[in-house]
């Protein structure tokens, strides 16, 4: 497992508390289209130089699309048949859950991905907005997951539960999602066990705190991967985020200067406050 760092000077390559730089040929674009992004990393550590440790953080992100499924977690089927029950729209989300196709979904294009540290935005027309803490796998040119990251779905509850066709307007604008704080490259998915946490602070203490498991995803992660790369080309790879399973109450939106916290091992812990 190498841990992959994007910052303002450069990549920076950590395995086992080593920092490297790796060859200014190595990006993220020639990593994502890779036949095999892990032995290219595993070389490119063998051959750099010593690095300081990186602490000027951008998303690890180049030309990617940044994409997200949805409904794959039973919490998340709950939150979005409440939210849409007036607009009609509660039942789509009961069939997804069950269906053979996921909710699949356009996220971000790079220059709207927050990096860690920086700010993420909730929408001036909106009145509700939560953030969810998702893994996020990073997919090669060819459909193959080689690593994950931490991801963070800003969302407009109550747009989307307006009316399901918003849901466009609920989920892209302008630092909509971040990525962060380190692409993990490895071979090996996270466990089931693997814990995905979220903190949110407001001025001196948390004002939520939640958890799940990444094996309370409903659908195996290589399918998602299957089903984004059907009828679609990514010719720099692609990010998906994978869905949430920890939804703040339907009292709770989010107000700026709020800090969000996410935590997956061994990722770490990506930082955000709304701006």
């Amino acid at each position: 497992m190498i841990r992959l760092y994007s910052t303002t000077h450069g990549l920076i390559l950590e395995r086992a508390g080593t920092h490297v730089a790796p060859a200014p040929s190595l990006t993220l674009d020639t990593l994502f289209q890779s036949l095999d992004p892990v032995a290219l990393l595993q070389n490119a550590f063998a051959t750099a130089r010593p690095a300081p440790a990186p602490n000027d953080f951008l998303a690890p992100v180049q030309s990617q699309e940044v994409w997200a499924a949805g409904v794959t977690y039973l919490r998340s089927k709950s939150a979005r048949m409440a939210e849409s029950k007036d607009a009609g729209g509660g039942t789509f989300y009961d069939k997804v859950y069950d269906a053979d196709r996921p909710e699949l979904f356009f996220k971000a294009t790079p220059h709207r991905v927050a990096a860690p540290g920086t700010g993420v935005r909730i929408r001036a027309d909106s009145r509700w907005n939560v953030p969810e803490p998702e893994l996020t796998l990073a997919i090669n040119s060819t459909g193959k997951i080689f690593g994950y990251t931490i991801g963070n779905d800003m969302s407009s509850r109550d747009i989307e539960g307006e009316n399901p066709l918003y849901l466009p307007q609920a989920k892209v604008y302008d630092r909509s999602a971040a990525l962060g704080p380190c692409l993990v490259v490895t071979a090996t998915l996270p466990t089931a066990e693997t814990v995905i946490a979220i903190e949110i602070r407001r001025g001196a203490g948390p004002v939520f705190n939640g958890e799940t498991t990444v094996g309370r995803i409903k659908r195996p992660l290589p399918s998602l991967a299957d089903w984004l790369f059907r009828e679609n080309r990514f010719p720099c790879g692609a990010y998906l985020m994978t869905g949430t399973g920890v939804v703040p109450p339907d009292s709770f939106t989010l107000q700026t200067g709020d800090e969000i916290r996410i935590t997956i091992e061994p990722i770490g812990t990506l930082i955000n406050h709304v701006g």
